[in-house]
């Protein structure tokens, strides 16, 4: 009976039976519409419309329909389960994140430019404002905010007033496998963001909370309207954070996805999947040992045992003692010792044994260049150059330098691409820190850690971006 793998979609990847194995190629098909359902931002007066077209997959939530993600509304479960199992997708995304948080954030004022058009920095000296943006709360927010963005597409973050209404005191990443957005209303503004454990089902009354979402256009200026019409008080509200590049703007995809569509995820799964099932299965015979029946009646006479089992209890005993004498680690490179005779009638040997080596069929060296080969895709997908990683490869298409100068060079630019995602998820922070009132001329900028050279006299040197 064949025993298939299948993967979390039904797909059959792998499959092996008692003479036969096979495998899938080529995306499966609906992969596409499996990463985000629909499409475009909305904005409260932002004149930028989001769909409400009926074609959209949507779940009802009492008098609201909610846009699915994914196939079936499970994207995030799906996404989650794909990342959790493919090593080199998920070192990779936490390298990114970490890269993207750098050494923290600190806030500053920009005060002119140098002759190469850097900017000239200065420390804030608002002790309130620097106990804020190095709090366990912003830490806490970042860390978050950017898991999501990376694994899922967006990042849902909940910005909590105080009592009053007057300023907000909290910032908190909703874990984005809870978090739905309402079908943009006629006038394409995506009014909620659905935040429940019972998706995909459709979740009750009670079983649910719903926030108002941030005008993506001027989230900022949101709040103001918000203010001013005296809806703060007692809200919370949910800003979405999503890079734009996928252009699924209800649900942006990753970056990763596009290596899943053309199935290097399931290659890099399926390989060690493959190769744990061979070695389950495999004939590990090293050594095939011939004995001539003759030998046994001389060295196991009949007559000396009272009965057959006893005889074969004997005869096994010494097989078990040839197995180990050929096989136990203690006897590498020990000689074994065989007598035979010659028939003088035929001049041909009789009762000789012979020992031959087994020939392992089993090759994995093609197994293991196609995984390097998956994971080296997999982390071209997310803009890594494998050698920072450590998994730059000796020989081949995939070849690299793997000095010290690449892995500094490669670093360098990753830090540079980090631009935009660092400046995604700080917009939340800033829209926290404007309704606070706190001044426009105050920045947040990242903090890096730069591998230098050793003629440079020090290891690392501290940067501000």
């Amino acid at each position: 009976m064949a025993e298939v793998v299948f993967n979390r979609s039904g797909v059959p990847l792998v499959g092996y039976g008692s003479s036969h194995f096979f495998q899938t190629t080529g995306v499966p098909l609906g992969a596409a519409s499996f990463a985000a359902s629909s499409v475009a931002a909305s904005g409260s007066g932002s004149g930028v419309l989001a769909p409400s077209s009926s074609d959209l997959p949507k779940t009802f939530v009492d008098s609201y329909e909610v846009a699915d993600w994914g196939s079936g509304n499970r994207f995030p479960d799906m996404a989650d389960a794909l990342v959790s199992r493919v090593g080199v997708l998920n070192t990779g995304l936490k390298f990114i994140r970490n890269f993207t948080l750098g050494q923290g954030i600190y806030p500053v004022r920009v005060t002119g430019y140098d002759d190469a058009g850097n900017e000239t920095l200065s420390m804030v000296a608002d002790q309130s404002v620097r106990r804020f943006v190095n709090s366990r709360m912003v830490r806490r927010y970042l860390e978050k905010a950017l898991r999501d963005y990376l694994k899922f597409g967006p990042s849902f973050v909940q910005l909590v007033p105080d009592s009053v209404g007057s300023s907000m005191v909290g910032i908190n990443t909703v874990n984005a496998r809870y978090c739905r957005l309402s079908v943009a209303s006629s006038s394409g503004v995506v009014e909620k963001c659905f935040i429940s454990g019972k998706w995909s089902s459709t979740p009750s009354a009670g079983e649910y909370l719903s926030l108002d979402v941030l005008d993506e256009f001027d989230p900022a200026g949101c709040l103001d309207r918000f203010r001013m019409a005296g809806r703060v008080k007692g809200r919370s509200f949910m800003y979405v954070v999503r890079d734009s590049w996928s252009n699924n703007e209800y649900y942006s995809a990753p970056l990763w996805w596009s290596a899943y569509l053309a199935g290097w995820l399931d290659i890099a799964a399926m390989v060690p999947s493959f190769l744990r099932k061979a070695y389950e299965n495999q004939i590990s015979w090293k050594w095939h040992v011939q004995i001539p029946y003759a030998f046994w009646d001389k060295r196991f006479p009949r007559e000396e045992f009272k009965d057959a089992t006893l005889r074969q209890q004997a005869i096994e005993g010494y097989l078990d003692s040839i197995e180990s004498n050929l096989c136990a680690p203690e006897n590498a490179n020990k000689a074994i010792f065989t007598f035979f005779e010659i028939n003088p009638a035929n001049g041909k040997t009789e009762e000789q044994w012979v020992i031959k080596p087994l020939e392992n069929k089993l090759g994995n060296e093609q197994n293991l260049v196609t995984s390097a080969a998956a994971n080296s895709e997999i982390l071209f997908a997310l803009m890594i150059n494998p050698n920072v990683l450590g998994a730059g490869m000796p020989g081949g298409t995939y070849a690299g330098n793997q000095g010290g100068s690449n892995i500094r060079e490669a670093f360098l630019v990753n830090i540079a691409n980090a631009w935009v995602d660092r400046q995604n998820i700080l917009d939340p922070l800033e829209a926290f820190l404007r309704f606070n009132g706190v001044p426009d001329d105050i920045e947040l900028r990242f903090r890096n850690t730069i591998l230098t050279t050793l003629d440079s006299g020090a290891g690392t040197s501290k940067t501000m971006s």
